[in-house]
């Protein structure tokens, strides 16, 4: 087998573990204690779980989302939530956060889908079914043995068995309609390097994972010995790039793609202390690039997007989302119905959270969180019935969501999440 040549990086909240996570207020990250500490969200969660991931995404279906509401409100444990479920159910997810990525360059979007992706772990996956297609089984190749060795192995690495390789690989990729042809190929070649035939040198290996992750160092010239005839990754062919990506994600074995796109409300910030600054030309460019996403949706398929930021992206008249028309009018929901619809693309969590969370949620929430804590030596106790709707009757005219308020009440006010 070909060994990987891209390590694997780490952003800064991923290192913490999950106490830190609670001390600093910053959703749990995978892992069980997400769903340990999860209450009365689970009556969107696993609505999404069943109409989407086990259904409209997995047979081809696209679709877009945003998640909104006040700070506090659990958009990001909601997000964490559903790529654990998503997980579960053997999609690939992405999730990061609008404060370490630029969102006005789709390339930028893109290029970190790649990097989480792991496009080695996909093509193996790939590599996968050609052996499947061919009629052997993975489970006979020995660990440090790649297809072709393992055929010579047993006298069956003739021209014929070579040429259905090839062919394999040719159906899989260089003849599908959904990828793009630089994209395909290189696909194609990466493969056969896991498969052993055709074969593939390690630098030849990395050149083409450099051109694919959008490395401007890497000439051109030398990728074009290869067969390709390549242009740089950019905003315009960044789309197209993903297409291709989503389809390698779907041959591998994943049902899908979710993506999930956190703390978007960053676009309007005004801080000095903001990790990205947005300019009005940056955050229009923003809203052009998801303007773009939601009418090219529709070519995409088994994929996803969620996007996760306080109300004040929509509130404000002059920065946020309202004031970019052209992409307010494909979001807005044009009638509000008197219950929370689990089928809007706009999911506001503190309608949800009127509709859903009882006092006896909000004493369940204290609860599950007043266990996590004290495992982790944090101080906690769980609120009680009196507190519970003493929350619910305020939370409304106050800037702060009831999860938070619960987590405030809960912590004593020494740990926050």
């Amino acid at each position: 087998m070909v060994s990987e040549s891209t390590s694997e990086q780490v952003h800064p909240e991923e290192a913490l573990s999950d106490k830190e996570c609670l001390l600093k207020g910053i959703a749990p990250h995978k892992g069980p204690l997400i769903r340990e500490l999860s209450a009365g969200i689970d009556f969107l969660a696993d609505f999404w779980k069943e109409k989407y991931l086990q259904e409209y995404i997995s047979e081809g279906g696209s679709k877009i989302k945003f998640i909104t509401g006040k700070p506090g409100s659990g958009k990001s444990h909601f997000l964490r939530l559903f790529s654990l479920m998503a997980e579960e159910q053997h999609y690939k997810t992405v999730y990061f956060s609008a404060t370490e990525i630029w969102l006005h360059d789709f390339k930028e979007i893109y290029l970190e889908i790649l990097r989480q992706c792991d496009i080695m772990d996909c093509l193996k996956g790939c590599a996968g079914q050609v052996i499947e297609g061919m009629g052997y089984s993975q489970d006979d190749i020995p660990e440090n043995m790649s297809f072709m060795d393992y055929l010579s192995s047993q006298d069956m690495g003739d021209a014929i068995t070579r040429r259905e390789i090839r062919l394999q690989l040719k159906k899989m990729f260089l003849e599908n309609p959904l990828m793009d042809n630089n994209f395909a190929l290189a696909c194609s070649l990466l493969t056969g390097g896991i498969l052993g035939h055709p074969l593939l040198e390690i630098q030849n290996q990395e050149l083409l994972l450099n051109w694919m992750q959008g490395d401007r160092t890497v000439k051109l010239a030398l990728v074009r010995a290869l067969g390709l005839s390549p242009s740089r990754i950019t905003r315009y062919n960044a789309r197209h790039m993903l297409r291709s990506l989503c389809e390698v994600i779907r041959m591998s074995g994943y049902k899908g793609l979710i993506i999930s796109i956190d703390d978007m409300e960053i676009l309007i910030s005004r801080s000095s202390l903001a990790p990205l600054h947005y300019t009005k030309l940056r955050r229009e460019d923003t809203y052009e690039s998801i303007r773009q996403l939601i009418d090219e949706i529709d070519s995409l398929k088994n994929i996803m997007f969620l996007f996760g930021f306080d109300r004040e992206l929509f509130d404000n008249d002059n920065m946020g989302i309202k004031s970019y028309q052209a992409l307010w009018m494909r979001i807005q929901n044009e009638i509000v119905g008197e219950h929370f619809n689990r089928f809007a693309d706009i999911a506001d969590l503190d309608r949800l959270a009127t509709q859903v969370y009882s006092p006896e949620v909000l004493v369940s929430m204290s609860q599950k969180l007043a266990k996590a804590a004290s495992s982790m030596d944090c101080p906690a106790f769980v609120i009680s019935l009196e507190d519970a709707n003493e929350i619910v009757q305020n939370a409304e005219f106050g800037g702060i969501g009831i999860p938070r308020l619960v987590n405030d009440r809960t912590l004593g006010g020494e740990c926050h999440v």
